[in-house]
């Protein structure tokens, strides 16, 4: 007898095979070949196995069809961003027709290609006027280095080379790279790689729930502490702060009234750049291009992704102000970027993206229709025994959650709920995302009305099941 996983590795590599030359669906196989071969992001590998990888075949609008033809309302827009919803052919016509012509070429060499050239002149009649230059990348998390990296090299050029500290707050999220984990809150990312690094420290982020305090009091303590941390490192020390606007992954973290305004004139007093992290609130999430607006932040940086091209194609930015980009340009050779930095096809992808939304106008829609719509059937969830609290604005929203009194989860752990949710939502037939005891969801723009109110009536069932002390079936 052989080696019995070299044995399971040829029988999987020979399956592999028999499938790829297969037009034939075989769920089995592929879960298989998965288990075999793919280690997800963001998973616990041995429930993903024990219940089966949950396989998406195909999709159009707001809806998913999954392994076995089920359709699904996707209640996430994929990840926070397939704004435009699925199937859109003005995007799937710019990616081919830019495949065809000039399928890549990099930006290095003093070279560039159309798309990207015009992808960065029409994003800087979008962005705040003071961001006037871009640079791009591949993620949320590589346009978070990339600020982290010009944030340096700014403060070097400028005579300044101690202000390397950099703050974020608990439950942000800014990335998986090792220097954006280290800004990122959350112990559940820290933990398994011993991070943070050096440098880089977390303040209070405003999430009142659970602490007896209002949001507004509890968002003026977040300020105070901040100042006291800012006043024990020494202002001369710290570079930058980031700051997601609205804290998705951390749990639809909604800021108090004039919390904001109050952290961005901090950040100015002390001379620390103020870096706006809009990877999921930009693009028209909250009914505006941008949340800088709707705060009037006026950030020093600002990195997006996502939204850009809603998830079709991976691209990112990072902005940066006329006076920082003066310093970089004069301060000789920039040794950063990507060797897929301004992608032409991702670049196609995103100007059709945008002109979809310009043409629909879609972050108006957020804005005056499904954006207030969302809302007040949010607002209602409230008064369900299973839920806490709820937090929204615009086309985000999440709902905080009560252990049930009876079944499996009466007696589970912390972070129990999130994940109960997630799998009793979806065999409702909608997705919603589990964050620790509490579900999110943020659908793609173009939802109807009677898809808004099929998704929360969904909701409201499986919070109906989880109440009555049921869990998941699969």
């Amino acid at each position: 007898m052989g080696n019995p996983v070299r044995v399971a590795l040829a029988s999987a590599r020979k399956e592999c095979c028999i499938l790829v030359m297969s037009t034939s669906f075989d769920l089995a196989a592929l879960r298989r070949l998965d288990a075999a071969h793919h280690l997800h992001p963001f998973t616990d590998h041995a429930a993903l196995h024990k219940a089966g990888t949950h396989v998406i075949r195909s999709a159009k609008g707001c809806t998913l069809v999954d392994e076995t033809g089920r359709e699904l309302l996707d209640g996430l827009a994929g990840l926070w961003c397939t704004n435009i919803g699925y199937g859109r052919e003005e995007i799937l016509n710019a990616v081919a027709d830019q495949m065809r012509q000039v399928a890549f070429y990099p930006s290095f060499f003093n070279t560039t290609t159309e798309p990207t050239i015009r992808l960065a002149a029409r994003l800087a009649e979008l962005v705040p006027r003071e961001l006037g230059h871009v640079i791009f990348a591949n993620s949320g998390s590589e346009a978070n280095e990339t600020a982290l990296k010009l944030v340096r090299a700014y403060w070097k050029l400028r005579g300044k080379p101690e202000k390397r500290t950099v703050l974020s707050r608990n439950y942000a999220y800014h990335g998986v790279g090792l220097a954006t984990t280290s800004l990122t809150g959350l112990p559940s990312c820290l933990e398994p790689f011993d991070l943070p690094l050096p440098g880089f420290l977390h303040v209070p982020g405003p999430l009142a729930y659970g602490t007896g305090k209002s949001p507004v009091d509890y968002g003026k303590w977040c300020i105070e502490e901040t100042e006291r941390t800012i006043a024990r490192e020494g202002a001369h020390t710290i570079g930058a702060m980031f700051v997601e606007p609205v804290q998705g992954a951390g749990g639809v973290i909604v800021p108090p009234a004039g919390y904001l305004t109050q952290l961005r004139e901090l950040c100015r007093r002390n001379e620390i750049l103020f870096v706006a992290d809009e990877v999921i609130t930009g693009f028209g999430r909250l009914g505006a291009w941008f949340a800088s607006e709707l705060w009037s932040l006026a950030p020093d940086l600002m990195t997006v992704a996502k939204g850009i091209t809603s998830g079709y194609v991976p691209l990112g930015a990072t902005f940066v102000r006329d006076e920082i980009s003066e310093a970089l340009s004069k301060g000789g050779y920039l040794a950063h970027g990507f060797t897929y930095t301004g992608h032409p096809v991702a670049c196609a992808a995103a100007l059709a993206n945008l002109e979809v939304l310009t043409r629909e106008k879609l972050v108006e829609r957020v804005r005056d229709d499904v954006g207030p719509r969302f809302q007040a059937a949010l607002a209602k969830v409230a008064s369900h025994p299973a839920v806490a609290e709820v937090r929204g604005f615009g086309l985000i929203g999440a709902f905080e959650m009560k252990k049930p009194l009876k079944g499996p989860l009466a007696s589970a752990g912390p972070n129990a709920l999130g994940p109960a949710i997630h799998l009793l939502a979806r065999e409702e037939g909608v997705i919603v995302r589990g964050i620790r005891d509490l579900g999110a969801m943020s659908p793609p723009f173009v939802v109807t009305h009677s898809e808004l109110d099929r998704m929360f009536a969904l909701v409201t069932r499986a919070l109906d099941r989880m109440w009555a002390g049921e869990v998941a079936k699969s």
